[in-house]
């Protein structure tokens, strides 16, 4: 019986890297890609289905596979901000279509479905490490994309208990290679190896490989239990050192640090800098306050589960910069 993999979000950069590990196992992939959307797949590597998690034609098409198909779904699409002003898109987008996404997986009787939510969906508890839990609520976390990812959890979950199989993976903060679309981490590198980053800030969050979230993705599809959620993270690192670890790899000194105070009251100032530029903004009044939260996330259930390892920070760091063609590749 054959074996088909299901990717949305597959133009994304989380979504490229998974049809990298994909490729790399040998599997047949089918990726979702918006209408209009510029192409970043390589079409001879998978079947490319131009659709919509929000319209449910679109969904039929591409779950249409000869009735002995084994389907097994990773839903990667969604909208992750971290502006402060809100956008009904967002949960239309991240919570909308997950309920589309899980009940199509239900009338075409996928075997897996694997959730990439985030690590913002779980309530946040200072003073311990953070670990798995089956509580989401979105009055019990903070922020429009929190919110968002803890309903969404929830619906997959509540579809878990009426018979999918499926499992849930909360990944950290992305960075890596593969990101055409230029998440904030990536715009950071980018500004801070061209000179443009004149200030960094205190603070700092829990920072992972793009390439270790993907493995583990694909490894919750083989051996992700029904129900089951995961957090995919690797260690907190400071914004400073993130910056120190950069400055080594490409020559350049790591810009005077703002204190936070400061930061967030200019912070309304910096998203509308960060607008006119057209490009993703690197500190918002939201993100600033995750940065001042030191939250610890254990990610030893998917160590002990699904067999996921962490990579370095400064070979990630390395390898994006490769990517981006601002500094050679490690040795």
């Amino acid at each position: 019986m054959a074996l088909q993999y299901l990717v949305t979000g597959a133009n994304g950069h989380l979504g490229s890297a998974i049809l990298r590990e994909l490729d790399a196992r040998g599997a047949a992939v089918r990726a979702l890609v918006l209408p209009g959307e510029p192409l970043e797949l390589d079409p001879e590597k998978v079947e490319i289905v131009r659709g919509d998690i929000l319209d449910n034609s679109s969904l039929d098409r591409f779950f249409s596979l000869p009735a002995d198909t084994r389907i097994r779904v990773i839903h990667a699409a969604g909208i992750v901000t971290i502006s402060s002003r809100d956008n009904p898109l967002v949960r239309k987008v991240n919570v909308e279509g997950t309920r589309n996404i899980v009940e199509a997986c239900l009338r075409h009787k996928a075997e897996k479905l694997v959730y990439v939510s985030s690590v913002h969906a779980i309530p946040e508890e200072k003073g311990r490490v953070i670990t798995e839990t089956k509580d989401f609520s979105p009055d019990k976390v903070e922020g429009l994309y929190a919110r968002t990812k803890a309903e969404a959890t929830r619906i997959v979950l509540d579809a878990a208990k009426a018979g999918l199989d499926a499992s849930v993976v909360h990944p950290s903060g992305i960075i890596g290679p593969y990101d055409t679309g230029r998440n904030h981490l990536t715009q950071l590198v980018k500004d801070f190896v061209s000179g443009k980053l004149k200030a960094c800030v205190t603070g700092g969050y829990d920072i992972v490989d793009v390439r270790d979230v993907a493995k583990g993705v694909v490894s919750a599809c083989e051996k992700g239990g029904c129900g089951e959620c995961y957090i995919l993270s690797n260690r907190y690192v400071s914004i400073p050192e993130l910056l120190k670890t950069l400055g080594e790899l490409v020559g350049r000194k790591v810009p005077r640090a703002l204190p936070l105070w400061f930061a967030k009251a200019t912070a309304p100032l910096a998203e509308l800098y960060y607008k006119l530029r057209r490009t993703p903004p690197l500190f918002t009044a939201y993100s600033l306050k995750t940065l001042a939260t030191r939250i610890f996330y254990s990610h030893a259930k998917a160590d002990r589960e699904l067999g996921y390892t962490t990579t370095d920070l400064k070979t990630t760091l390395a390898d994006t910069l490769a990517w981006l063609q601002l500094a050679p590749r490690m040795a």
